[in-house]
């Protein structure tokens, strides 16, 4: 298997070589390493000048343009994705290939994570435990972490793509959409590590953050899922108009609360 592991980066030239040095020590390397510098300011061009990457800068347009950039350049037909912030254990391409070799049919897959902050690991709670995902089960948050996903071209055909305009859930989207059309695998091994703690990580700094999951869930109204995802945005809309009357953010609560009355109106239409 022909593999390219594509890392967006912005501003972390404190941890992309850590990065880059995890795929390194793979106990089966990879093809390519590419990195899409998505405007960085800081001294992460220079540091990569002697590194055997792919490197390519963009001005700065967001995680999803970059992974997006990073696909379209991959010179392989399987894919894998690691933050430059983060990093992979030294089996986990070993343990990808093991099971795609081994399940033909299956086109995409991930890994369990463990999170650690200050050195220390994080026991994480029940509802962010990994399981097989389906769409249904990944309608109320982002089950898949993106530097554990694993898949062939041929998911992101179609335009298939990471959803450019947004500026977070951009992967809660994606796997939403794939999920429609493939199955992904969860091969439960904590095979990545994520680091907690540091600036700019851009889940921890994003305000507002179910406006975002309320326009990806838009998308599959029409879906053969439609009750699912109408009773999902009744609970993220509801959820984000009481943040809104918190912080008395009208213009939030304008455009949310008719918003909502239009999923009550089409949910009961579709009972019908």
């Amino acid at each position: 298997m022909k593999i390219s592991v594509i890392i967006p980066t912005y501003n972390r030239a404190d941890f992309i070589l850590r990065a880059i040095t995890s795929i390194e020590e793979q106990s089966i390397l990879v093809d390519e390493i590419i990195v899409i510098d998505d405007g960085s300011k800081d001294e992460t061009k220079n540091i990569l000048k002697d590194q055997n990457v792919q490197y390519y800068y963009q001005d700065n347009k967001g995680v999803a343009a970059a992974r997006n950039l990073g696909i379209k350049k991959a010179k392989n037909p399987w894919l894998a994705f690691l933050d430059s912030d983060d990093t992979w254990n030294n089996n986990k391409i070993e343990k990808h290939i093991d099971f795609h070799l081994n399940n033909k049919d299956i086109y995409a897959s991930y890994s369990n994570e463990k999170w650690i902050r200050n050195g220390k690991v994080i026991s994480l709670k029940k509802y962010q435990q990994k399981a097989q995902p389906t769409f249904i089960n990944s309608l109320d948050l982002c089950k898949i972490g993106s530097s554990s996903f694993f898949a062939h071209k041929k998911v992101f055909e179609n335009d298939l793509y990471f959803d450019e305009s947004l500026p977070a859930c951009e992967d809660y989207d994606l796997w939403l959409r794939i999920l429609q059309k493939y199955k992904i695998h969860l091969i439960n091994e904590e095979l990545i590590n994520k680091y907690a703690g540091h600036e700019n990580q851009l889940s921890f700094n994003t305000k507002l953050i179910d406006i975002y999951r309320i326009y990806a869930l838009e998308k599959h109204i029409n879906s053969q899922y439609k009750k699912e995802v109408l009773e999902e945005l009744l609970i993220k809309t509801t959820i984000l108009l009481k943040g809104a009357k918190k912080h008395k953010n009208k213009v939030i609560l304008e455009k949310y609360a008719d918003k909502l009355r239009s999923y009550e109106d089409f949910l009961n239409l579709s009972k019908l």
